[in-house]
């Protein structure tokens, strides 16, 4: 009998305002037929001029072929966005905030033409943050929900700070098949599988335009950093490029490999 065919997700780093869609919807088609990804997820709370979501854009990442999109601490900053918050279950906003708040934080969800079941869970940082609930016990409370419900479970922990997300690695080290940190916009270089089987990085980066300061438009960033005032949100437009990672996973739902997507890549050297 022939091994079966392993699982593969692939998780799209935050999508940073229009220049993000734009990139997307150029270079996607391409990425989905090279890496041919069972589900995709991808971080969706910047999508609106940089902060937030709203239903067009939400429906074009949908038509995309991304089956569910991640929040962040950006995820309530378009008070229009609120009524498909509780309404569409393939939205997810940060678990650990506050009850009361609309929309949901983990779901179940079917993988098409796999007869399994993909559970996705998404928390946010406490560590230069707001004061959410505590992550680490958020976890595990939903794990204790949906651990049988699904057959793998995928993690995006939207942080500042790499310590926290590294520690909810650790902490989830052979409880989850993937855990990602979001939020931070730079890919870090420690993509790789944990000694029990899941799979890590502490941030998978942004997709959108990297002639810019994590997005936003140099020039913008200066002043934000030089004036120390607030400035209106005016997003970069050069350099387009997407981040992911492809977690490829096993039969038990363990990661067999956890490959990081910088598409197209960098050049390293000046031409």
């Amino acid at each position: 009998m022939a091994s079966p065919k392993p699982l593969k997700v692939l998780f799209i780093g935050d999508i940073v305002a229009q220049p993000g869609m734009d990139v997307l919807q150029t270079l996607l088609p391409a990425l989905l037929k090279k890496t041919n990804p069972d589900f995709v997820i991808a971080n969706g709370e910047n999508l609106h001029e940089g902060r937030g979501l709203n239903d067009e854009l939400v429906d074009a990442c949908f038509d995309m072929g991304i089956h569910v999109l991640t929040g962040g601490n950006h995820s309530f900053d378009k008070h229009h966005i609120f009524k498909r918050l509780k309404t569409e279950n393939r939205i997810l906003r940060p678990f650990n905030y506050p009850k009361g708040n609309p929309g949901i934080g983990f779901g179940v969800y079917e993988i098409p033409n796999r007869n399994k079941k993909i559970g996705v869970i998404n928390l946010i940082g406490r560590t230069y943050m707001q004061p959410v609930n505590d992550p680490f016990e958020s976890v595990d409370y939903v794990l204790s929900r949906i651990k049988d419900e699904a057959d793998v479970l995928f993690v995006d922990m939207h942080s500042e700070a790499t310590a926290e997300k590294m520690a909810l690695g650790w902490h989830l080290d052979g409880r989850v098949s993937v855990v990602v940190g979001t939020h931070t916009h730079i890919p870090t270089a420690d993509a790789r599988v944990l000694p029990k089987g899941t799979g890590y990085i502490t941030d998978v980066g942004m997709t959108g335009s990297f002639q810019s300061v994590l997005g936003l438009d140099i020039e913008t960033a200066k002043r934000r950093l030089t004036m120390l005032t607030p400035q209106r949100y005016k997003s970069a437009q050069g350099d387009l490029r997407i981040c992911g990672i492809l977690a490829t996973l096993q039969e038990d739902g363990t990661c067999a490999s956890m490959d990081q997507l910088l598409f197209p890549e960098f050049e390293t050297t000046r031409s």
